[in-house]
Order: C-alpha cells, then structure tokens, then sequence
C-alpha cells in the first residue's frame, strides 16, 4: 500500500473500497481538509481500478490531481491526470484522471458505456452544482442500462447525504471524521451605511491583530475581491486574491504557504475541495455569487446571495485546521438563524437552456426518463427547449438536430455555439472565436464595451492569457467556412449569440434602450457608449427593485446589423386598436419588441376597427357616447325597472350595456371610424333594448313625471335605489299616502321642500308624517314663510302652488 499522509480519510480507505465491490456505490461524508479527494482515488486506483473524479471547478480540478501526482513523486500527465476544457494533461499510464463534471458530461454523451472507466467519484456533490446534478442522472442511467458494473462513490462536506445515497440506490454512508481545534466565533455587522467590501476589511485588520497565521476572507466574486484588496494596501501581509479566472501561477501561489503572513481573499472555490494552509481566521462576507434567470425579462447571469447555514459551518471549520482559530461573520449575530440550512440547488434557479440540449443529445428531451436529486422545473426546461428550436438545435418534436449535437460537441452554452458556427460564416472565424472566448469569461474584463475589451486582451490585459487559450480551442474546433466574410463585427457575434438582447435607445438623450425582448436596460453613467442608437448586449441584469435591467457588456451596433443578425425576430404586421384616446391602424415592422418603422393604413379591417371601438369604450366608459339629459333619465328608468321587476326589462349598468353592445348600438357602431363617430345619441340605441312587448308599460311603471295635488307634473328622481320625488309641501296637501309606482310595488319617496324650495322633511308614509312630523315643520317654518298657508290638517288642506291672495 502506498504510504499515505496521515489524513482522517485513511482510516476508512478500505472500508470505502469494501463497500463499492461490494454493492457498485457508496456515499462518502467527510469535511474539508480530511484528505478524500486525493486519498479515496489512489486507494482505488492501487486495487487496479481506473477512476475518474468529477470536480465542480476547473481549479479543484487540477489542484487534486497536483497533489495526488506529488504524494506519488510523479508529474501530473503520469498515472494521475487531469482534464479541463481546452486543457488536458493525461498518458497511456494515467489511472486516475480528474474532470470537471460539465466535461464528463460531455464525454458521457459520445461514450455512454465510459469505456475503460471502473469508478467514477463525484466530488463534492453537496453543492449541488448543475452539472454535477445532471452527470448524476446520466451515471445513474447509464449503470441501470449500459454499465451495471461502473461504480459510482459520492462524496460530500457535509452530513446530508440521506439524498445521494437513495439515489444510489441505498448506498453505503461512511463518514471520516477531520481532527479540527475549537473555532471561537465573533459577529462584526457593517455599520450603517458601510459597504461589504469595507466591512470584510474592517474584519482582516481585526484578525490580523488579534489572532496568529495567515487569513482567509470569503467574497461573492472577483470584483468584490479587487476592491478589498485596494483597501488593505499598505498592510504589512501578502494579500492573494484566490478565484477560479486567474492563472495557474496566481491560484498557485495564493495556495502555497509564505515566508511572511497572508491574507488569501477568496470566492467559494476555497470552501470545500482546496486546502488553504497557515490559516487560523476565517473572515466570512456570508455572501456567495450565484446563477439565476429571469425567463420573464430575458435576463440571466449572476446574482448575489445570502449563503446557507452549512456553507457558513463550512467556511468556519478552516480556521480549526491548524489550532485554535476564530471566525469573524460580517453580519449580526441575530440574523445567523434566519439563513437557509443548505444552498439552494443551482438547477432550481439557472438557465436550463444547456440542460435541455444535453437532455436531447442524451435521447430524453423533458428528462422523464431520468432519475433527479431535483427535478428540473418544467417552465425553465420548456423555456430552453423553446431557445433551442429557435438556434435550429431541436426538432419541433423535441427532437436533437445535426446542428444541435454539433452545438453540444463545442463545450459552449447553446447561444454561444451558435454565434461561433454563424459568427464564423458572417463575420470572420477570428473575431467569432475571440468575442465567444470573451462572452463565455465575461469576468475577464471591466469593460462595458466588447471592442474595448478585446482591444485591451489582444494588447495583454490580466486575462489575456485564458482567453487567448480558449480562443485557440475554438479556433481549432472550427474550420473556416467556405466563402467566410471578413466583416470582423465584433457586434454581430454578440447578436448572433443574444438577438433578443438587441437594443435601440428609448430617446436622443436616453441611456435608456429598449431590447428585442421587451425588457429595458440603461448603459452605467460612465459608458462610452452611450451615443450608439443600436447596441448588441452580451451581458446585463437587474437588481431588485429596479425598473429596468443594467448593461454590463455590449458592443455598438445599427440597424441593418440587427436586420441580419436576427431576421427571424422582423415582423411586419397591422395593429389595429385603441391608442391614447382614439382608434389607431398602423403597419408596423418590429425587431421583436421594437418599432422599426410604421404607417397609418387608409382603409383598416372593419371588424378590428369596431373591436377597437369596444375596447375604448370599456376603458374610457360609455360616455364617449352622447347623453343627453332625457337620455341619462331613460337609463335610469330602465335600470330602477331592472332592479324592481326584472325580465324584460334590461339591466343598464356599464357591464351589461357594454355586453349588449351588438343589439343596441348597432348600426352606429359598425359605421364609426374614429372617437369622433361615437357621439351616438344615447337615448335613441337604448331604446332599442326595450322588448317591444313591454314599450307601452315604461311609462307607466316607471313615469317620467308624476302629477301632484297642485296640478304640478314633477320629475321624479331615479338616481338611487329608490325613486324620489322632490316637491314643495304645500303641494301635496290633501294626499292621503305616496305614489307608488313599478305596477304598485315601490312607493315613491317624497322630498318635501320649503317655499324657498329647500329641504323639509322625507318621508315614505305621507299618513303617518301628516300625523306625526307635519307640526314640528310647520312650527318651524310658518314664522319664516307667513305668507304660505300652514293648515294645522293638512291631510284634508288644499293645495297650492302660490302663496295666499
């Protein structure tokens, strides 16, 4: 047995290799730092297995196989390799290699049967990464089928494993447990108005004066790091940066030990597979960057989170490698308890447009053939087969095309492979493989602007030496096509990868434009883009909150670029409708959801045109028709009889009268054009809605008029629930009771007036108010009014509409 370092890991070697000859998988839990990812895979490897670990990161991925290579005293490339994208270091000798789970995916989809392969380890399957999640399902696919004899060995940081190991099919759980030193925890919250990138520093001083050896400070991205790293210039300490965008030689020397104290500054890559050595503080953001999509905007890319309880445990657990250590949490200590126990899986939240062409290539377009940690959500996976079908990568069946399996082959999100197969043809294979090298790191550079981005790449930037590599790998997956133009746009490409993400400024002083896709973003103060009428966006989000989404990285464009980049997106079409206050028909021709030209149509499709009518109608109301007093009068009419006796008589109210258009608006409605054509005479169309069988009882059952003692004929009063009649008291003297009216069944509510015709008194039961209430008003009014006659009986008085001779 090769000797091994005396890691926590050892002690479970064989029972590791035990359990997968014995039942083909196994779930392996033990924390960072025990030793599993470089131990378990030399120890099944010396039982003359051929394994294959799967790594989350590019740069998990070459460090395990560096540091498995140095516990044999060989070179990577001998009996341990790796292989990334673009990059691959393995021999005829090589019986542990060490991928990145998006490349085995890949290598899955050529070779189902994983030829020569005995053990796949999947590292680190806690995280739950995308790939990792669908190399799990295609694993298990393939032992059910092809390969019941591969074994499969999950390993995880954490003790959540219930889940893998079910998946596994009630597989093993071992647990090696690491020798840690207490960790003691302090909470340092940024104060009011302090930014994180302050408060992380605040954090490192702290640590540095307060604790022995080196630092290590958790941030969500590069950016963030840059930032912090600005801050603490002029500290007496090597400040690192760690994250997976920078050289071999940087992440190398961030993961070596130094001659004077350190402070690494790192993204999450250094939370479970990487050891960093020296560390005794552990100064946590509780931030961590992560995929998300916005299906409904368009927008996909990065955002930042809150990190889970088990991530911030994880993150703690390095400052006890070594002795005592601290962990200082740059958040209160009261809102530790409301983080979420674990992070949220990345297939729940990303774009699943990638996921969808593997699951095509793989035969299982929904993925219902498959066995899930988490099913992909049905609405995300429909949206990206849609995406696919308009790159020409799916059949309408659902099915993969020749283009679609040569997308997938290229390692590339699907619009990228798309703008590096058409960007080649229309505007040179140099520029197309250097601006999807860019798109695809977009991280590489500050840049709002790809030409300036490029520009400054081609120059030597900090970056430049990846991107020049991928650019070779593209260079060399693609030929140059027949006939190729040497329109060197780098614009174009962007488009052909993101034509929805076409946009044209909102105004002549705007920075605000209006994309394909209907979303609008804004270009940050500082752009030098900010002139261009067109841009093609490559890269952009929203922040919450926001009415519109922020432009990270674009090119400068024009129309006729648009034009040709998506033509399938121009469409010319007649709209016919109700637009601030009138009917409008225009032909407009559109790039998606922007207006490339438009004119008035002379003779417009009549029956658009009335639905437009009706439309603003209900937004507007029916008093774009014409009422007249009588008019507003008949409608109350109608309506009180509606209300009182029901069938036939029609309801009148908005709704109703809007629903009834056909029957009585017609014909004026089919003959108007315009709002101006609206001024229908009301009360004529809704006579119309009187069934004739009932015309000659209106009238009657709800008069107009209604003659009083006086010999006056007085309006009476529909407007509320009940009608009313307003009428001078002396006027009715001599009624016994109220009219009733509605074939007798309502009474009519008298508003008996003052001389001065001002409110008296109201009343339903004229008998009861002669008896009752007359001789309060009479007391009250007589004085004011002594030429009026106040009869002490008014019930038998007779009435009059004059004062006395």
């Amino acid at each position: 047995m090769l000797d091994f370092p005396e890691l926590p890991v050892r002690s479970a070697l064989d029972d590791v290799t035990r359990a997968l000859s014995k039942h083909g998988t196994a779930v392996l839990v033990a924390p960072p730092g025990t030793g599993k990812t470089t131990l378990v895979p030399l120890a099944l490897a010396e039982q003359g297995l051929r394994v294959v670990v799967a790594e989350p990161r590019r740069l998990a991925t070459r460090t395990a196989a560096e540091r498995m290579a140095s516990l044999l005293g060989e070179k990577v490339g001998q009996r341990v390799g790796y292989s990334v994208r673009g990059e691959r270091r393995r021999g005829a000798e090589t019986v542990v290699e060490v991928v990145t789970s998006g490349l085995l995916v890949r290598r899955l989809q050529s070779d189902p049967e994983l030829s020569g392969v005995d053990v796949v380890m999947l590292d680190e399957c806690h995280e739950r990464h995308l790939d990792a999640d669908l190399l799990l399902s295609l694993l298990l696919d393939a032992r059910d089928g092809l390969r019941p004899d591969l074994q499969v060995l999950a390993t995880s940081a954490t003790v959540a494993a219930g889940r893998a190991a079910e998946l596994l099919g009630a597989a093993p759980v071992l647990e090696a447990h690491a020798r840690t030193h207490p960790v003691r925890t302090a909470y340092l919250p940024p104060a009011r108005g302090e930014r994180i990138e302050s408060c992380v520093a605040r954090a490192v001083r702290t640590a540095l004066a307060e604790q022995d050896g080196d630092v290590l400070a958790f941030l969500p991205g590069a950016a963030e790091i840059r930032r912090v790293a600005g801050q603490l210039e002029g500290s007496d300490v090597d400040v690192l940066p760690l994250h997976g965008r920078l050289s071999h030689a940087q992440q190398d020397s961030a993961l070596r030990a130094g001659e004077r104290r350190r402070v690494v500054l790192a993204t999450a890559v250094a939370e479970s597979s990487l050891t960093v050595p020296g560390v005794r503080a552990v100064v946590d953001s509780g931030l961590s960057r992560v995929s998300r999509v916005d299906n409904r905007r368009g927008l996909a890319g990065l955002a930042t989170v809150r990190v889970s309880a088990a991530v911030a445990e994880q993150r703690a657990g390095r400052a006890g490698r070594q002795g005592p250590g601290v962990v200082y949490r740059c958040w209160p200590e009261h809102e530790h308890s409301t983080l979420p126990a674990y992070p949220e899986p990345e297939i729940r939240t990303a774009d699943l447009t990638r996921l969808a062409l593997e699951l095509a290539c793989w035969g299982t377009p929904d993925g219902s053939a498959l066995t899930w940690w988490d099913e992909p959500p049905a609405g995300a996976l429909a949206a990206g087969r849609e995406v696919l079908r308009g790159l020409g990568a799916l059949e309408p069946s659902g099915a993969v095309t020749d283009r679609g399996r040569r997308m997938a082959e290229l390692g590339l999100h699907p619009r990228l492979a798309r703008a590096l197969l058409d960007g080649r043809e229309l505007a040179g294979v140099d520029i197309a493989t250097e601006v999807v090298a860019l798109l695809d790191n977009d991280a590489l550079t500050n840049e709002i602007d790809v030409t300036t981005a490029l520009s400054r790449l081609r120059r030597g930037a900090p970056g430049s030496d990846r991107w020049r590599r991928e650019v070779r790998r593209l260079r060399a997956s693609v030929q140059p096509h027949p006939g190729t133009s040497d329109r060197d746009d780098a614009a174009l490409v962007v488009a052909l990868a993101q034509p929805e993400r076409l946009a044209r400024r909102r105004g002549a002083e705007s920075a605000v434009y209006l994309m394909a896709s209907g979303t609008a973003v804004e270009l940050p103060g500082n752009s030098g883009l900010r002139g261009s009428e067109w841009l093609a966006v490559a890269v952009a989000d929203r922040s919450p909150g926001s009415a519109c989404g922020t432009v990270r990285m674009a090119a400068p464009a024009d129309e006729e670029l648009a034009r040709s980049a998506a033509p399938a997106l121009v469409t010319t079409g007649d709209e016919i409708g109700w637009v601030d206050g009138d009917v409008r028909a225009v032909r407009i021709e559109r790039l998606g959801a922007i207006v490339l030209s438009q004119r008035p149509i002379r003779c417009p499709e009549p029956a658009k045109v009335r639905e437009a009518l009706l439309a603003g109608l209900r937004a507007e109301g029916l008093e774009l028709l014409s009422w007249s007093e009588d008019a507003r009068r008949l409608r109350q009419r109608l309506g009180f009889l509606h209300a009182a006796l029901g069938d036939p008589w029609p309801a009148t109210d908005d709704g109703a009268l809007l629903s009834a258009v056909d029957h009585w608006l017609e014909p004026e409605l089919s003959a108007a054009r315009r709002r101006a054509d609206l001024r229908i005479p009301a009360g004529v169309a809704l006579r119309r809605l009187i069934p004739w069988s009932a015309a000659g009882w209106l009238d009657e059952f709800a008069p107009d008029r209604i003659e009083v003692p006086s010999g006056s004929h007085i309006k009476v009063d529909y407007r509320d629930d009940r009608p009313a009649l307003p009428v001078k008291l002396q006027e009715v003297f001599g009624w016994q009771d109220v009219p009733r009216i509605a074939d007798g069944r309502v009474p009519v509510v008298l508003h008996l007036l003052s001389p001065a015709g001002r409110p008296a008194a109201v009343t339903a039961d004229l008998g009861s108010f002669w008896r009752n209430g007359y001789q309060q008003v009479r007391a009250e009014l007589r004085g004011r009014y002594p030429k009026h006659p106040w009869p002490e009986d008014p019930a038998t008085a007779t009435p009059t509409r004059r004062t006395r001779r």
